[in-house]
C-alpha cells in the first residue's frame, strides 16, 4: 500500500510474511498464492506491499538461479504484490515448533550473517518495483547479549562496515539504494535505541541505520520522542519501522492478571518481559520466568548469565506495570485485565511520518505470533488469518490518513 505524504514523497506500508514462514522458494511461492493475494483481494486493493521474509535456503536458491529470481518477480507482479523491504532478522527455522534463542543465530560475529544479508540486499535490488529505487532490510541487533565481549563487538563492526561498502557498490551497479536497519530488541546486545546509537557510532555509514520496532520500543519502556531525537542528533537513519504492539499488564500483582498473562506463555517464541521500577528497568528473558513458573528452556542457544537488570531468579517485581515482547494483533488488544501498547505505536508513528517530512518511508506491520496466541484467539483457517491481517492493515491505513497522508491507488 502506498501513501502520499504532504511533502510529496511516497510512504510504503507492507505486512511481514514471517507470519506464515516458508524455508524454500516453493514455500515462498505458495505464500503468495495462499496468503498474500487473498489478503490483497480482501482489502480491495490492486496492489499490496509485503515485507518478504526469505530464509537462507530460499535466498540461496534465488541468488544462484537468475531464472528463479525472474520468476519470483513475475509472480509478484501477477498477484498484485510488491516488495520494497525484506525481513532479514530470522536466518532459518522461524516456523519451527520452538524458536526461542535460535532466532539470534548466526549473529553479526559470524560470516554467514554477512553473506546472507548481502544476498538479501542484492535480491531486493532486483525485486524492487520499476518506479522505486530505495529498499530496506531489517536485521538482528548484532547478537544476543551473552556472550558478547570487545572482540565480538569488533567482529560485528567489521562485518557491518564491509556490508556498507558492498551496498555502495550495489547502488553503483544497479542504481538501487538498499539500506540496512538493525532492530533493537530486549535482551540483545542492542536492546534500546541508546544502545543502537552507541553501536552505530563506530559504523558511520548512511547505509546502516535502525529498524524501529514499536513493540520492542514499548517493551523496554522507551519514550518514542526521546528515542527518535537521539537518532536524529546522532545522524542515524531509520530505513524502516515495524508497526507492532506489546502485551501490557497494568497490575501484574493481581491473581487474575497473572492468570491472563500465563495464557500467553507459549513454547515457540521468546517473550522478554520488562518492568520499570525505582531502581531502573528490570526484566526476564521469557514470560514464564517473570511469572516465576517453570517454562520451556531455549534449546537452540545458551542464553548465558543474566546481565544487570535481567534477573534469572524467581519472578519479576510486580508492583509496577509489566510489558512482554508478544506481538499482539494491532486491531484486537487482549481482553481486560490485559491491554496492548498500541498508544506507543500511535505516538511513534506520528513522530515518524506526521511531521513536515517522513523520518522513514517504509512501514511494516509485523504480527508474526497469530498462531502463538492463546488457543481461543488463534485463527483456525486461512480465511480467518487473512481477515485478521487485513484488519491490522486497515487500522494502520487509518492511522496514516489521520496524520494527513493520502492513500494512493
Amino acid at each position: 500500500m502506498r501513501f502520499r505524504h504532504p511533502d510529496g514523497s511516497t510512504v510504503h506500508l507492507s505486512y511481514c510474511t514471517n507470519v506464515h514462514p516458508a524455508e524454500t522458494l516453493d514455500g515462498v511461492l505458495a505464500q503468495l498464492r495462499d496468503h498474500c493475494e487473498p489478503i490483497r483481494r480482501r482489502l480491495g486493493r490492486d496492489r499490496l506491499g509485503i515485507g518478504l521474509w526469505l530464509a537462507r535456503d530460499a535466498a540461496r536458491s534465488l541468488t544462484t538461479d537468475p531464472a528463479s529470481l525472474r520468476a519470483l518477480r513475475a509472480e509478484l507482479d501477477r498477484r498484485g504484490l510488491e516488495v520494497v523491504t525484506l525481513n532479514g532478522f530470522p536466518y532459518e527455522g522461524f516456523g519451527a515448533d520452538e524458536v526461542k534463542y535460535r532466532v539470534y543465530r548466526p549473529d553479526w560475529t559470524h560470516p554467514e550473517r554477512l553473506a546472507h544479508t548481502t544476498d538479501l540486499a542484492r535480491l531486493l535490488a532486483a525485486l524492487l518495483p520499476d518506479d522505486v529505487t530505495d529498499g530496506s532490510v531489517s536485521t538482528l541487533p548484532l547478537a544476543w547479549r551473552t556472550p558478547f565481549d570487545a572482540g565480538a563487538a569488533a567482529l560485528a563492526r567489521t562485518a557491518l562496515t564491509t556490508l556498507a561498502g558492498r551496498l555502495d557498490a550495489l547502488e553503483e551497479l544497479t542504481g538501487r539504494s538498499i539500506r540496512i536497519g538493525i532492530e533493537p530488541e530486549p535482551g540483545c546486545t542492542v536492546e534500546t535505541v541508546a544502545d543502537a546509537v552507541a553501536a552505530l557510532a563506530t559504523v558511520p555509514s548512511p547505509r546502516i541505520g535502525v529498524c524501529l520496532d514499536t513493540c520492542h520500543l514499548a517493551t523496554s519502556f522507551e519514550d518514542p520522542r526521546t528515542a527518535l531525537d537521539a537518532l536524529a542528533t546522532a545522524g542515524i537513519p531509520v530505513p524502516k519501522a515495524q508497526l507492532s504492539a506489546a502485551l501490557h499488564a497494568e497490575q501484574p500483582h493481581l491473581p487474575e492478571v497473572r492468570a491472563a498473562l500465563a495464557a500467553f506463555a507459549e513454547p515457540r517464541f521468546l517473550h522478554q518481559t520488562r518492568t520499570r521500577t525505582a531502581a531502573g528497568l528490570r526484566g526476564t528473558d521469557d514470560l514464564p520466568q517473570a511469572l516465576g513458573t517453570p517454562g520451556p528452556a531455549g534449546t537452540g542457544h545458551d542464553p548465558g548469565s543474566a546481565a544487570p537488570g535481567h534477573p534469572t531468579g524467581p519472578g519479576l517485581p510486580d508492583a509496577t506495570p509489566w510489558r512482554a515482547h508478544f506481538h499482539v494483533p494491532l486491531h484486537a488488544p487482549p481482553a481486560p485485565p490485559l491491554d496492548s501498547t498500541l498508544p506507543v505505536l500511535q505516538d511513534t508513528l506520528a513522530l515518524l511520518v506526521g511531521g513536515p517530512h517522513p523520518r522513514t518511508h517504509h512501514l511494516e506491520v509485523e504480527t508474526y505470533t497469530w498462531q502463538a496466541l492463546p488457543p481461543d484467539r488463534r485463527p483456525r483457517t486461512r480465511a480467518r488469518l487473512a481477515e485478521g491481517i487485513a484488519a491490522e492493515l486497515t487500522l494502520a491505513r487509518d492511522l496514516l490518513t489521520d496524520l494527513g497522508l493520502k492513500e494512493l491507488p
